[in-house]
């Protein structure tokens, strides 16, 4: 992988496959989207970088990175959407205070606070494998019978 200067600007393009983000919405979430232009709905997406285009010495062209989309999930309710978009709002404001004073003051630093708080409901992992086991157990002695 080369290496570019500190100050290099590095071009960011999305790659066209969203099969996650189409899997991470409700059937209603799709129909508000087409139904409703300029309809928001609020996720966490994980990306990757999928190809980057080499940065030849003596070359003028800006180097591009390509991002796939490989997780998402989407909020399902007003709450969950709150939730995510006050983590993101906190984030902006750290990046904000990292670099420049903030205007809004000295909020939240840590949106995972933020997040545990608001899901803090939510099956943890253990939880959620627990239930997938007593599941596939059900599964499994129905099949017996």
């Amino acid at each position: 992988m080369p290496k570019l200067h500190k100050d290099a600007q590095v071009e960011v393009k999305l790659d066209a496959t969203a099969g996650l983000v189409e899997v991470a919405l409700s059937d209603e979430q799709r129909r508000q989207l087409f139904e409703n232009p300029g309809e928001t709905i609020v996720a966490i997406v994980e990306l990757s970088s999928v190809q980057y285009t080499g940065h030849a010495k003596g070359e003028e062209k800006q180097p591009q990175v390509k991002l796939r989309v490989t997780g998402c999930e989407a909020a399902r309710d007003d709450e969950e959407q709150a939730a995510l978009l006050e983590a993101k709002r906190a984030m902006w404001r750290a990046r904000r205070m990292d670099g420049t004073l903030d205007e809004i003051g000295n909020g939240p630093r840590k949106a995972g606070d933020l997040l545990g708080a608001s899901f803090a409901g939510y099956p943890s992992e253990a939880e959620y494998r627990q239930a997938e086991r007593e599941k596939e157990d059900r599964r499994r002695a129905e099949y017996v019978r």
